[in-house]
């Protein structure tokens, strides 16, 4: 399909703090929404503003609230930094650092496998990370799931693993650092059959942080763990 986005209707399709930004742009913040998240911004975020007096593009894509980081997910999310890398002449060599909560916790994961430029840093928050198990966790899941993966030509299952961050451990970039929170009182995605699985496969083969926010419920790091979300993003900006 031909591309549409250009800069002129980016706000369609993706919020961009870039208009606040005042200085030389050091680095790229993705966020991705959580599952159901169909928010637009014409007035901006509170974390939009943090990063801008920062100098940071902060870039909210506004994926399929369904997505799950399926291909499409991904090719719209590619679409979006190119318009902005060549609105601006950024480097391929900027920072890039994949946020998210949840869905979008997946999803900034996922997305380090697949983007055309490799993000270097992954912060995600309550990540769902065992797909297949996650279509059994909640009554409300399946139908999100069989949406996103409907049309990929292979059995549900394969499909599910080819978005599921346990099952891509082995493929995931080397150049990228992984750091994970989570609330271990999460009724939405468990703790143990996510973020616990996850992080245990992963630290057999590199580094990984794992912060834990006790007696929190799903996504609710509290003010201190929120605090360490930020400054574990910015750490990955020079």
């Amino acid at each position: 399909m031909e591309k549409i986005i250009n800069y002129e209707n980016l706000s369609y399709f993706a919020y961009s703090n870039d208009k606040e930004i005042k200085g030389e742009i050091r680095g790229v913040v993705l966020n991705f929404f959580g599952l159901g998240g169909m928010a637009m911004y014409p007035e901006g975020t509170n974390d939009g503003h943090f990063f801008a007096e920062k100098n940071v593009l902060y870039i909210t894509p506004y994926t399929n609230p369904w997505g799950w980081m399926n291909k499409d997910e991904v090719n719209l999310t590619d679409e979006i930094l190119d318009v902005l890398f060549d609105k601006y002449n950024l480097s391929n060599d900027i920072p890039i650092v994949s946020t998210g909560g949840s869905m979008g916790g997946l999803a900034c994961i996922v997305y380090t496998k697949y983007a055309k430029r490799t993000p270097i840093g992954c912060v995600a928050n309550c990540p769902v990370c065992d797909l297949p198990y996650h279509f059994t966790e909640r009554v409300d899941l399946p139908r999100t799931l069989y949406s996103a993966f409907y049309s990929y030509d292979c059995d549900l299952d394969t499909a599910l693993k080819s978005a599921s961050p346990l099952h891509l451990i082995d493929t995931l970039p080397q150049k990228t650092e992984y750091i994970i929170f989570h609330c271990d009182k999460d009724r939405a995605v468990n703790i143990n059959m996510h973020s616990e699985k996850f992080v245990d496969a992963l630290a057999k083969t590199r580094d990984v942080r794992f912060y834990i926010a006790k007696g929190r419920d799903h996504c609710d790091l509290g003010e201190r763990l929120s605090e360490k979300y930020r400054e574990e993003i910015l750490g990955f900006i020079s």
